[in-house]
């Protein structure tokens, strides 16, 4: 399976990187067998070409790999907030260029066929003074005192919240799940752009997509898209693990993770200031 999020189109654990394609029926006998029958694309996939190939020299990924990994990405980004926030809030043009480096790091990663940690961890932190800076901004603005701590509080309730439903099967990851989720993320993103054109040639709120009664309707589809990709993110973890990804792909995983809890983080804040407005 290849998974993706809104922001960048991650190398997933795929038969491109070297080990199991998670499309492709899994080996008699091999580590994925016992998960065959769990996993809704064992078996099914008519765009399988060859079994899964399975690299035995690295040990394999564990849960307790993609904590750790998880852990030290999501800490560099709260560790670079902080730099942001008590040094940058105000200089919006240094925020920015932090955004911009960020977002120039994610794609490279994005494309190398394995995951490099510099890479990864380098992208946390200027994420997070990005993030810190523009929070900082944000909360010192009339009425939205206190609104990043709650944007922080929402993206921590969508998480354990698709996390259950996730675990319970409320919520299953099929390939018609992608798909839907992958083209509702183009739409969202096509016009955001779009949104953006006009406010910089035309001036304003360009076509109102991010303020107002529409801005509250296109914020909630932000969160939701991203809670959605959340679940796309645990099932490339699980399958990651029942098929025995090689350690160095939590790092994947934790990229993964860190760019949808962004995500969401970022339209929680732009929904709960345009709601406070």
């Amino acid at each position: 399976m290849r998974s993706s999020n809104p922001v960048f189109s991650r190398r997933g654990f795929s038969r491109g990187a070297g080990y199991a394609d998670f499309n492709a029926p899994p080996q008699a006998g091999g580590p994925a067998a016992a998960y065959a029958g769990a996993n809704p694309y064992a078996g099914t996939n008519p765009y399988a070409t060859e079994a899964p190939q399975y690299t035995p020299q690295t040990r394999p990924m564990t849960m307790d790999d993609v904590v750790t990994r998880t852990g030290l990405t999501l800490g560099t980004v709260i560790a670079g907030a902080t730099v942001g926030w008590l040094f940058l809030t105000g200089h919006l043009a240094f925020a920015l260029g932090a955004g911009l480096a960020a977002t120039v790091l994610g794609f490279v990663q994005s494309f190398k066929r394995k995951p490099v940690p510099a890479l990864i961890l380098g992208y946390a932190a200027l994420e997070g003074v990005f993030l810190g800076a523009l929070s900082g901004f944000i909360n010192d603005l009339p009425k939205m005192n206190g609104a990043p701590m709650q944007a922080v509080l929402g993206t921590m309730a969508v998480f354990v919240a698709m996390l259950v439903a996730y675990k319970t099967r409320i919520v299953r990851v099929t390939a018609r799940f992608t798909r839907f989720v992958m083209i509702a993320a183009l739409g969202f993103l096509l016009l955001s752009l779009v949104n953006v054109l006009f406010m910089v040639f035309a001036g304003g709120d360009g076509l109102g997509f991010r303020s107002g009664g529409l801005g509250i309707v296109f914020g909630i589809v932000g969160v939701v898209l991203g809670a959605l990709f959340l679940a796309m993110d645990f099932k490339q973890v699980e399958d990651g693990v029942a098929y025995g990804a090689p350690r160095e792909e939590s790092w994947l995983a934790a990229f993964g993770l860190t760019t949808t809890l962004v995500w969401i983080y970022w339209e929680m804040l732009r929904l709960i200031s345009i709601l406070r407005d």
